[in-house]
């Protein structure tokens, strides 16, 4: 497991009972998380909560406010800064797990350009863009491809807060779509990150289901890759799928580049002392 242990604006201060107690800069949180089968104290007691997510029994949930707190708030990472806020189905609008990947795409294009070479990389299902901010802020230049509107504008703004003012192309789209169009283009970019949904619809109602789909996606965007690619990095946090199955499909998928694959959970430290899981990567680098 790779885990993010160098935040200062974010932590799990405990974890039991299917739910995670974790402070967002001076904002403390309670919400679920799947992982958390083990037993532990009582958290919904613990002092100095301001918001708990409560499932309904009908499906989805609601915040249940106990201090008062801004409705939005920012968190940094390093040199990037991220808006944060409670938003349905128990979301923040970050995945705070996702740093070890940031801080591995960043070495990768710095490196890159020490070597005068320009890195173009494409983000799909970009969600509010913390990868795609990441790369960025290190001087790549970046499709954030993502269906949802609003999660798009959130990037943006993330980006204006991490001083990223250019760099970044914003693209509202299906990315199945996208992609199709891209390869038609014959457009080519250095590095590809994807975090799939496990389940979704696009805007024409296609299904998108993560264990029929998945292989054939990431076979199609291989065909965007350029002669000498940087990085392809598969995200997912599908319940049950397993970071070799990610390492299986891009050895599969990418057999005619040269590099090296590597798949790995990855997952927060706790105060208690242990890590909690939080996904699965599958990361190509190339030679």
């Amino acid at each position: 497991m790779k885990t993010a242990d160098e935040w200062q604006d974010y932590e799990i201060i405990s974890t039991g009972g299917g739910m995670k107690l974790e402070r967002w800069k001076d904002v403390v949180l309670l919400r679920p998380d799947p992982q958390v089968i083990w037993k532990g104290g009582n958290l919904f007691e613990r002092e100095g909560i301001h918001a708990v997510y409560n499932r309904s029994e009908k499906g989805g949930g609601s915040w249940e406010i106990r201090k008062s707190f801004p409705p939005e708030w920012t968190v940094s990472y390093k040199d990037l800064t991220f808006k944060v806020k409670p938003m349905g189905f128990k979301h923040t609008g970050l995945f705070p797990e996702q740093a070890v990947n940031w801080d591995a795409m960043r070495a990768l294009i710095k490196k890159a350009k020490s070597q005068n070479r320009e890195v173009k990389v494409l983000n799909l299902f970009a969600y509010t863009g913390g990868a795609s901010v990441a790369c960025a802020k290190e001087g790549a230049l970046v499709t954030h491809v993502d269906a949802a509107k609003g999660m798009v504008e959130r990037a943006g703004e993330n980006a204006r807060l991490s001083g990223v003012d250019s760099g970044i192309r914003y693209i509202i789209d299906d990315c199945m779509k996208f992609v199709a169009r891209e390869i038609r283009r014959g457009n080519k970019y250095d590095g590809i990150i994807m975090d799939p949904p496990s389940y979704g619809r696009g805007p024409g109602g296609e299904t998108w289901k993560i264990e029929e789909c998945l292989f054939d996606f990431v076979q199609s965007c291989a065909c965007l890759l350029s002669e000498k690619p940087l990085f392809f990095l598969i995200n997912s946090y599908t319940t049950g799928l397993q970071p070799a199955v990610l390492k299986n499909i891009l050895t599969i998928t990418l057999k005619n580049f040269a590099g090296k694959i590597e798949a790995y959970e990855v997952g927060i430290p706790t105060e208690e002392g242990i890590a909690l899981p939080c996904g699965a990567s599958g990361l190509f680098t190339g030679d």
